[in-house]
């Protein structure tokens, strides 16, 4: 907790070092001490030992969060099923400007710095080259466990027909959970497709990835 010059004798020098104690702590957040209290709603200090804001709010105090915990993954070639019926975690790139979230080991997990509430965006572009029914599966695990209702399904009729499934939901994490998304298919034939650019369109890759942290 920052403390006001003391007042002296020496007027001038008193006021001086008042001036310099307002103009850096104008700028910057009280910090969060054992004394803090969050009784009243509004009151913003900086929480030194987990490094971000808190604000007070209904007796507690929440974090402020910043803007860290967004990321865009993209694959940008085919991905193909080896097996029938077989469940494959897909492995994203990052993409530039993403922050907090990062690939682990294997490189299908995706790894949260920080907990909090995350929306993630998913999408894929199935493709068959059959002529015969292919289905889909897709669906999230967090540390290496399926989520509860969480699976998609589409289906392809024809052969060379292309579809895009997506779909946003919010997950709640711990730091250092991570998250993979899995596929499968019933049949080999069936495939998520990337596509070049050509010359009125940009490229269409086999499956994105959009995370956004929400609420911490």
């Amino acid at each position: 907790m920052r403390v006001v010059p003391p007042i002296t004798f020496d007027l001038a020098s008193w006021a001086e070092n008042l001036r310099r104690y307002l103009g850096k702590a104008l700028n910057q957040l009280d910090a969060k001490d054992a004394t803090a209290s969050a009784a009243e709603d509004g009151v913003l200090l900086w929480d030194r030992i987990n490094g971000y804001p808190v604000v007070s709010k209904n007796g507690v105090w929440r974090q402020v969060v910043l803007a860290n915990g967004v990321a865009h993954l993209e694959i940008t070639s085919d991905v193909t099923a080896a097996s029938a019926n077989t469940a494959y975690p897909l492995t994203f790139t990052i993409m530039a400007g993403s922050v907090g979230v990062t690939l682990g080991t294997p490189a299908s997990r995706i790894v949260f710095t920080e907990g909090g509430a995350y929306t993630l965006s998913f999408t894929a572009q199935t493709h068959s080259s059959s002529g015969s029914t292919v289905n889909f599966w897709f669906w999230p695990k967090l540390n290496g466990v399926d989520i509860v209702d969480s699976a998609m399904r589409n289906t392809l009729h024809q052969n060379n027909a292309t579809m895009i499934i997506s779909r946003t939901q919010i997950f709640n994490v711990n730091a250092g959970d991570y998250l993979e998304a899995y596929w499968a298919t019933d049949r080999t034939q069936g495939s998520l497709q990337h596509n070049a650019a050509n010359a009125f369109a940009p490229a269409t890759p086999a499956a994105t990835l959009a995370i956004s942290r929400v609420n911490a």
